[in-house]
């Protein structure tokens, strides 16, 4: 047991713990690890509780196995807690697999447990050998970043954190741990069946790497530390950059530049949008896969301006142009909108401010696109702001007339800013301005002591 004693101190795994819960099933493993940290308590400066819980699964067995390990601590005087749930029920109830349900009550558990004797630790017993399957069946069903790291050594747990010793030495120097120290440990039999992925692993999978390096064990718990320290380095500069390409942060909502973002390196990309889905989901669905976020990058890098995804859950992805929106909301349909604007005053519209002011002579200075100035001799007034209607066009100098819908193609406005955008129309109802976009083409011939200024504000967004 000296390579988990190196462990241990490696990777500081007791450093500041003092009162640490082992869960055990009975089984060699944790019956091990139980042993192991009792009897070098003294050495560790540690006060060690046993926690054992029956999932109900298989009956009069799993209740024996429970009574056993308890049986097993009063021989030594290591305090014990001992708990069951009706797993099949929890499983039901939440449309779980069977150990997804299994794993959450056991785990809620060790919670209750870690809380009740204020244990900064939660010492659990898996092994080198389960962690060469973990880290194959992730690969195999195409997990990635951090999830292709397998077990962690630590991780943090309700108040504490879960400890791992054992994720350095394997199955076999367990088992002979056990008959060295005369321990008599119980045996699942699920354990056996090949109705688990997990046990096809460690049946037909495991034993050929073994043959061909019997410490496969040690290389892909190496593999795992170094996946974690590159993910753990790759993903705090996903952080840096995306600050950079986000153009809205709330809650439910982010917004981002398709250009700015297509100029991160592929690496930064994808760790960037698992970044982004973790702040939208807090707690990512199930059925989110990687196929989600290729799909995502895919319609990033598309040459077509626009596009939409679904997501789980009700996530909606949409593109249009430069611009790219993540949102649980669900889009509205604009209600139209048509008013008269004071001269002078202000208006506000769906996507920003419009002022008016009103001078005595004439500012040949100001131009601009956001800035429309006029003689009231030259307009028909009142004017008039609304949203956009069917067939509208207005006429520009030098072009013609054109279709709004193409100057806002040209434009690349978003889809849900084109239903809103504002367009300034005389008494008449022809268009004389496209704030921020175009004026119309207008002979300028009587002169007043009076001009209007008319400026366009359009909202900005900070994140």
């Amino acid at each position: 047991m000296q390579e988990v004693e190196n462990f241990i101190k490696r990777h500081q795994l007791l450093l500041s713990a003092k009162t640490v819960v082992v869960g055990v099933s009975g089984g060699p493993d944790s019956l091990a690890l139980l042993h192991f940290l009792w009897k070098r308590s003294a050495l560790y400066s540690i006060y060690v509780i046993a926690a054992s819980f029956d999932h109900t699964l298989r009956g009069e067995e799993s209740a024996r196995e429970l009574e056993i390990t308890k049986q097993f601590c009063a021989e030594r005087n290591i305090p014990f807690e001992g708990g069951e749930g009706d797993v099949s029920s929890f499983q039901k109830k939440h449309h779980l697999s069977l150990q997804t349900a299994a794993r959450i009550c056991r785990y809620d558990f060790f919670e209750q447990v870690m809380k009740k004797h204020k244990a900064e630790v939660l010492a659990l017993a898996h092994h080198g050998d389960d962690q060469v399957e973990t880290m194959l069946m992730r690969m195999t069903r195409g997990s990635e970043g951090y999830s292709l790291a397998g077990i962690p050594i630590k991780r943090p747990f309700g108040e504490g954190e879960i400890i791992r010793p054992f994720l350095g030495i394997t199955k076999d120097e367990i088992e002979h741990y056990c008959k060295v120290e005369d321990l008599h440990p119980v045996y699942d039999p699920s354990n056996e069946s090949e109705k688990y992925v997990r046990n096809r692993f460690r049946k037909n999978v495991l034993p050929f790497l073994k043959q061909e390096n019997p410490k496969v064990h040690e290389r892909f718990q190496y593999l795992s530390e170094t996946i974690s320290e590159d993910e753990a380095y790759i993903l705090h500069q996903a952080e840096i950059e995306l600050e950079k390409v986000l153009i809205v942060k709330t809650e439910g909502k982010i917004e981002l530049s398709v250009s700015a973002f297509n100029k991160m390196p592929i690496p930064l990309q994808k760790r960037g949008i698992t970044l982004i889905l973790n702040y939208l989901y807090k707690l990512n669905p199930s059925s989110l896969s990687s196929v989600h976020k290729e799909n995502f990058l895919c319609l990033l890098g598309s040459e077509h301006p626009s596009g939409f995804l679904h997501f789980p859950s009700g996530l909606l992805i949409s593109r249009t142009y430069d611009r790219c929106t993540l949102s649980f909301e669900q889009v509205k349909p604009e209600e139209s909108y048509d008013f008269s604007i004071e001269l002078p005053g202000s208006a506000k519209v769906p996507i920003g401010m419009l002022t008016a002011e009103i001078t005595d002579r004439e500012p040949d200075s100001i131009r601009g696109k956001d800035v429309f100035v006029f003689s009231r001799n030259d307009v028909s007034l009142p004017l008039r702001v609304r949203n956009r209607r069917p067939g509208d066009r207005m006429a520009i100098a030098g072009v013609g007339t054109r279709k709004l819908k193409d100057i806002f193609i040209d434009a690349k406005v978003a889809q849900e800013e084109r239903k809103v955008w504002p367009v300034v129309v005389d008494a008449n109802g022809d268009i004389l301005w496209l704030p921020g976009l175009k004026h119309s083409n207008r002979n300028q011939i009587n002169h007043s002591e009076q001009w209007v200024i008319l400026r366009f504000q359009k909202n900005r967004h900070d994140v």
